[in-house]
């Protein structure tokens, strides 16, 4: 019989409601990977829509499926040519098998070491926010001096897009509700409300115009605002949605494309030991309860990011 670690994973496609416990077979680390012992696991928006089935059509999925795309944890067996990473190391990136899980497969190259001023639960935080927030920089070729709009400005990836382009230099227009416009503004930004008017109240704040866009919410009229207000579509980046990319002729951010992840890790963390980089978790779940941090993750209007203490 081969060795068991525990799980929550999901066997057919739907709400939340099908995720359950499982023992899942034990991962053995090939050539480049360790194995985790996993301590904590962010919750994305992503991993909803392929709990839903949304995104077979871009990378089909086996069932069962374990969720999860990053994590944080200790290296508990190294497989061979994986590089200077050892037993017992903390570190915190990606994770090839999912990371809602006592244990899981990464490869060595996408994991970073844990600095000690960065607690386990925004450790599992970080990677994916700050990859996509990067990702979609240099997809918009945004240059220091330029303005930079963000739609759902306090949730995970805006929260690091924030951050990161104030770090190079760039003026980052932020939209919120208004129970977060203080919050916008710790993190370098100016906020604006979001909904009817919108290019009217960013034009307000930023009479000289605005570069370029990311959008994170997909709703509200985002994309209409952002093409109107940059001028055409090609400075308009999405995150949510390809059928609305699609429709609106704008570039859908999807992860497949040029992903630098041990660069993203990298900026991430000297930016956080430098700086104190920001990335509050709105809610710790243990792991038992993944499905309910998935539900309030549909619901959105969460601050920062949702993570699962796993161990």
């Amino acid at each position: 019989m081969p060795f068991t670690t525990h799980a929550m994973a999901f066997d057919r496609f739907g709400a939340a409601d099908v995720l359950a416990p499982r023992e899942v077979e034990l991962p053995e680390p090939g050539p480049g990977q360790v194995r985790l012992a996993v301590r904590t696991a962010a919750v994305n928006p992503l991993d909803c829509k392929i709990r839903r089935g949304e995104m077979q059509e871009l990378f089909p999925l086996p069932l069962p499926h374990v969720p999860g795309l990053e994590g944080a944890g200790i290296v508990e067996a190294v497989g061979p040519d994986a590089g200077e990473l050892a037993v017992g190391d903390e570190v915190f990136g990606w994770t090839l098998t999912g990371s809602y899980a006592r244990h899981a497969l990464a490869e060595a190259g996408n994991l970073a070491r844990r600095p000690h001023q960065l607690g386990w639960a925004e450790a599992a935080a970080v990677p994916s926010a700050a990859e996509t927030a990067l990702r979609c920089f240099a997809l918009l070729g945004l240059k220091p001096g330029e303005t930079l709009l963000v739609h759902a400005a306090a949730g995970g990836v805006g929260t690091l897009a924030l951050q990161l382009a104030a770090a190079r230099g760039i003026r980052v227009i932020g939209t919120a509700g208004e129970r977060n416009h203080a919050y916008i503004r710790e993190l370098g930004g100016v906020p604006v409300t979001y909904g009817e008017g919108l290019a009217e109240r960013v034009r307000a704040v930023a009479p000289q115009g605005v570069d370029a866009a990311l959008d994170g919410a997909g709703r509200g009229g985002a994309i209409e605002a952002s093409i109107e207000l940059t001028g055409g579509t090609e400075r308009v980046v999405t995150i949510t949605h390809p059928a609305e990319a699609a429709r609106h002729g704008v570039r859908f951010a999807e992860g497949g494309e040029s992903l630098d992840l041990a660069g993203a890790l990298a900026e991430a963390t000297a930016l956080h030991v430098a700086d104190g980089l920001r990335l509050p978790v709105h809610r710790l779940y243990p792991l038992a309860e993944a499905a309910e941090a998935m539900r309030e993750s549909e619901r959105g209007h969460v601050r920062g990011k949702l993570v699962l203490v796993v161990r």
